[in-house]
């Protein structure tokens, strides 16, 4: 299996305890730091698509930037996901031509099997 990546806020708990999850069963990952690498739009909806979500279900709802989104607009959504790396929860995990938001980040196992 190659190895898998999981792309991670790295102050975030949950991010953590799914590394930990990752590295206790032995598969092989990739920290992926979306905050030091942005992902681009385009990045982001290829992984919004294989994980079956719109960009709303993926908006950091906490997070001062997001009151105000045009949630219903998923374009504009999107586009503002990409350009605030802060706004987008984490962690998610691809496998492929599938992934998961890893919340609770028993969720990746499913990519693994």
């Amino acid at each position: 299996m190659k190895r898998l990546p999981v792309y991670e806020k790295p102050t975030c708990t949950t991010c953590r305890r799914l590394a930990a999850l990752l590295t206790e069963r032995g598969i092989d990952f990739e920290r992926i730091d979306y905050m030091a690498e942005p992902l681009t739009e385009s990045q982001l909806r290829v992984r919004r698509q294989k994980a079956g979500l719109r960009p709303r279900d993926v908006v950091r709802t906490k997070e001062p930037g997001a009151r105000g989104l045009p949630m219903e607009d998923d374009e504009a959504t999107l586009r503002a996901l990409s350009l605030h790396p802060e706004l987008p929860q984490c962690p998610m995990v691809e496998c492929d031509d599938r992934a998961v938001l890893a919340r609770p980040p028993e969720t990746a196992l499913e990519l693994v099997g």
